[in-house]
């Protein structure tokens, strides 16, 4: 049995009125792994550089997106932690989320993110986990 295509299915369902606001987009997706960018421009804080909560909503969209897919089409899942630690500033150019599976569960999923910038050094670490809501009748 070969493994759907998880991209094509990210880009059926379309993404969220914040992903394009932040024009992230993701480049690689499976059950436990998924890759996505997001420019610099556009996301920055006043003093130029790029904001920790831009750092915060590709994690978010990365953690949330992979759960989504473990979940199925029918299920709604919510994003109940997340936290980043900013290593280092980001000026220019793009970022790239790496989003990779530590837990994945019935009912919650959990997510490492490590975030870097066009030079592969890493910007961010964030960390989130995501509830499966049961299904309602």
């Amino acid at each position: 049995m070969t493994e759907p295509d998880y991209l094509s299915i990210i880009k059926e369902r379309g993404s969220g009125a914040l992903d394009k606001k932040m024009g992230i987009q993701i480049t690689e997706a499976s059950l436990t792994r998924l890759v996505g960018t997001m420019p610099v421009e556009g996301n920055t804080q006043p003093m130029g550089i790029l904001h920790g909560g831009a750092n915060v909503v590709l994690a978010e969209s990365l953690g949330s997106i992979g759960t989504q897919l473990n979940a199925g089409a029918g299920r709604k899942i919510v994003g109940i932690d997340i936290n980043a630690t900013h290593h280092k500033a980001t000026a220019t150019g793009v970022v790239t989320g790496v989003a990779t599976a530590v837990s994945i569960g019935k009912t919650l999923c959990c997510w490492d993110i490590v975030i870097t910038n066009e030079n592969g050094q890493r910007t961010c670490t964030a960390r989130i986990t995501c509830m499966i809501l049961s299904e309602r009748g």
